[in-house]
């Protein structure tokens, strides 16, 4: 397959200022994987998100869409508390009311 192109968000770039400068080696080198297969081993897509994706590192998350066939966009880089509801309420409406009944 292809190599696809990344995108980090500024949101993403801020995300990963307030992460343990030790994860963030970890964090950029899984980040690479979608890089060359934009669904790899253990990406999820999220519900209610048509092109959502998310990548586990640790305890911190990696929320990204895959646009085009060859853009990857990174929206977050979170801990799992956090990840869920930022970025999908930030892109689906329908799915912020639900969240925010949640919490």
């Amino acid at each position: 397959m292809a190599s696809c192109r990344i995108e980090w968000k500024r949101s993403a770039e801020r995300d990963l200022r307030g992460i343990d400068r030790k994860q963030i080696p970890r964090i950029v080198a899984r980040v690479e994987r979608p890089a060359r297969n934009p669904t790899p081993v253990g990406s999820r897509k999220l519900v209610g998100a048509e092109r959502v994706y998310r990548i586990r590192v640790g305890d911190n998350r990696v929320i990204y869409e895959y646009d085009a066939p060859d853009i990857v966009c990174i929206f977050h880089v979170r801990h799992r508390r956090e990840a869920y509801r930022w970025s999908l309420a930030n892109r689906n409406p329908q799915l912020a009311t639900r969240l925010s009944r949640m919490r």
